[in-house]
């Protein structure tokens, strides 16, 4: 009877142990459920300054191509009716900024509602890279950091010898030994003093690229996802003339029978693109492919270029009530549809909404745009009903659609 009872009491003792390690499963189960919540996709919205449709070979450009564009292209949906909101460039970034139309001469108070500070609140990781000049300073609008210009005149010279820079917790205080916030001017060494190490455009992307490995939603950010904003200042031109481009290289259109400037535009385009390449290549090394919508956009129509030999630079972007039609093309695979190509009317103050839908949050009242995320779905967007009356411009039939 002893060694029966011995067997039934190592069952017991089995059996115990068996439902206290399926305890211990579920506990483990449950806490890895609260720590790694539902994961929202990150959001970058690059957004560069004077380009066209003209510019893009996904947009019908012939002369040189744009392989990594169109790729964001290929694998998106891809927009000809999208509108920057403003010829003015603050007014455009404003509207963008405070999801609702802006006049050209609004700037930004300090406490007004942007759509960094609703994704800050909404647990997201907020970055700024490039230009900003909307008055107050971005890391009070919602920015957790920054890199760039705040004033017009800064962001024409591509190889200035200066950034502004926000950094939390970046720098060593010997006497204390904590980590305080640098906040001004952080000199360009490789600039400094006249010297062209250093050209921005480049550097901008090697930001982009660093700020997505770094805030990458992963354990050791607590999976928090992120909101990069990269505004570029370029490939607008230097001058207003609208005929310098300065880029180090003419490479590769250096034997085209070309004006120089041209050569100039063309080149730094490419550069633009390669950045691109450049983010998918560390997405996929990250394996954020999935979980990341980029928008790509330009927030002023292409220049208007005194020398008509230029003229294959653009593609006569329509402007319909004072609002530029400039590309747009959104990539997020496994949620936006690939290779699907959109004449629904939207425009800058509707991506406030749209973000702040994708992070899974309530848009603010201040918000006068209408989110897209259904059409970005994939849901048709013909006569939709989520589009008010006022999102739909009189556009021309016959205008140039970007082919």
């Amino acid at each position: 009877m002893k060694s029966y009872r011995s067997i039934f009491l190592l069952a017991g003792l089995v059996q115990g142990a068996l439902a206290a390690q399926a305890d211990l499963a579920s506990i483990i189960a449950d806490a890895q459920a609260q720590t790694v919540p539902s994961r929202r996709a990150s959001i970058i919205f690059i957004q560069c300054h004077g380009l066209g449709f003209g510019d893009l070979s996904c947009y019908g450009q012939t002369n040189y191509q744009t392989p990594n564009l169109d790729r964001l292209a290929a694998e998106g949906m891809r927009f000809t009716s999208y509108h920057a909101g403003s010829t003015d460039f603050a007014a455009a970034q404003a509207a963008l900024m405070t999801g609702k139309s802006s006049s050209t001469s609004e700037t930004l108070a300090p406490g007004g509602i942007t759509v960094a500070q609703q994704l800050q609140q909404a647990g997201y990781g907020t970055g700024l890279i490039g230009e900003w000049r909307l008055g107050a300073t971005p890391w009070t609008q919602g920015f957790d950091e920054f890199a760039g210009f705040i004033q017009p005149e800064e962001g024409r010279n591509y190889f200035a010898d200066y950034l502004w820079r926000y950094a939390p917790e970046s720098i060593l205080n010997e006497t204390n030994h904590h980590m305080e916030t640098y906040v001004g001017k952080e000199m360009l060494f490789p600039n400094v003093g006249g010297k062209k190490g250093q050209y921005l455009p480049d550097f901008f992307a090697t930001m982009t690229v660093n700020f997505v490995r770094t805030h990458q939603p992963d354990q050791f950010n607590n999976y928090r996802p992120f909101f990069l904003f990269v505004s570029l200042p370029a490939p607008r031109s230097s001058t207003s003339l609208a005929d310098d481009f300065p880029v180090p290289t003419d490479a590769p259109f250096t034997g085209e029978n070309w004006p120089q400037a041209a050569k100039n535009r063309a080149a730094l385009i490419t550069r633009l693109d390669n950045g691109i390449g450049r983010l998918f290549e560390e997405l996929q090394k990250l394996q954020l492919t999935n979980n990341v919508a980029i928008f790509f956009t330009s927030a002023c129509g292409s220049e208007k270029f005194h020398d008509a030999r230029l003229n294959f630079m653009r593609a006569d972007d329509e402007v319909s009530q004072g609002q530029p039609r400039v590309p747009m093309m959104v990539r997020w695979p496994g949620t936006v549809p690939a290779g699907r190509v959109s004449s629904l009317p939207w425009g800058a103050r509707d991506f406030g909404p749209t973000a702040v839908k994708i992070a899974s949050a309530k848009p603010p009242a201040s918000f006068t745009g209408i989110s897209i995320l259904p059409m970005l779905r994939g849901e048709p967007d013909t006569n939709s009903p989520v589009l008010r009356a006022d999102h739909r411009l009189d556009l021309d039939p016959k205008a140039p659609q970007g082919q």
